[in-house]
């Protein structure tokens, strides 16, 4: 198991890094994500904390250094297609903060990818503020966001526990001595397998984290430029971008959620 932690500040107040979070895709630097759907959202009348949880189509492709560890035809025939990212998130207004968790749901076999976000709202000076205190002006307020990301390669590992059942149910000594060995060398080479793909992990994210952080510093430019209408028509000529002038899933996306049909959404236009 290995794991990436990385700590960063943004010139923004609370309420505008969250509603950015929640309208960060697409952007220049995600063109990579196909649509977001939102699978449940509430607020907890007790603790009066947003609760969500949404799923998000990617471009999915396992990375040439993964693929060359896995056996023949198991990374597929053309290691292209697209994966199912889950999210949950816990936003509380009144103390401002807001944790997040993705997890890929594609793959895990191969290698499993966990990553949690903590946001904190703050004055300039470090200290908290209240609901009532925050504010959009970015001189005054920031927002800090700890990410922590946990790999877990699980390659073979239905492998080493049958052979070591195996072992253990053994009847002949010379079984006994020998399977053991056996059993030490390709657990070794497993585990040294696992330990790649994990790196491999890190390593790649290290970028994705750096593209997520300009990604959220365009759409809260935008926002703080020109409120929502700025971010929708910064999206609306992202998926342009991304998929053409026909906007793609994100727009098949949008005209089922308003309940429109895209040959009536085309005479509109005209």
């Amino acid at each position: 198991m290995k794991f990436f932690e990385n700590k960063f500040t943004y010139d923004y107040s609370f309420p505008a890094v969250t509603l950015a979070y929640f309208l960060r895709y697409p952007n220049p630097y995600s063109r990579h994500v196909l649509t977001t759907d939102v699978i449940d959202r509430y607020v907890d009348p007790a603790t009066k904390r947003l609760h969500t949880i949404r799923l998000h189509l990617k471009k999915s492709k396992v990375p040439a250094g993964i693929l060359k560890l896995l056996p023949k035809g198991m990374g597929g025939s053309d290691n292209s297609g697209q994966s199912y990212i889950l999210e949950t998130t816990i936003v509380d207004p009144t103390e401002g903060w807001m944790e997040t968790e993705s997890r890929n749901m594609e793959w895990t076999g191969i290698l499993s990818v966990v990553e949690k976000q903590q946001y904190q709202g703050h004055s300039a000076d470090g200290s908290r503020l209240a609901l009532d205190g925050l504010s959009m002006d970015k001189k005054n307020e920031q927002t800090t966001v700890l990410t922590t990301v946990t790999f877990r390669s699980r390659l073979g590992q239905s492998k080493i526990l049958s052979r070591k059942k195996a072992e253990s149910a053994g009847d002949h000594a010379d079984a006994e001595e020998e399977a053991p060995k056996k059993g030490f060398f390709s657990s070794l080479s497993t585990a040294g397998i696992q330990r790649t793909i994990e790196l491999i992990g890190v390593s790649r994210t290290r970028d994705a984290v750096m593209k997520s952080k300009d990604g959220m510093n365009v759409v809260l430019e935008r926002l703080r430029s020109g409120g929502i209408v700025a971010v929708l028509d910064g999206m609306r000529r992202d998926r342009e971008a991304a998929f053409g002038p026909d906007g793609g899933p994100w727009k098949r996306v949008w005209l089922q959620g308003n309940g429109l049909k895209e040959r009536g959404h085309r005479e509109d236009d005209d």
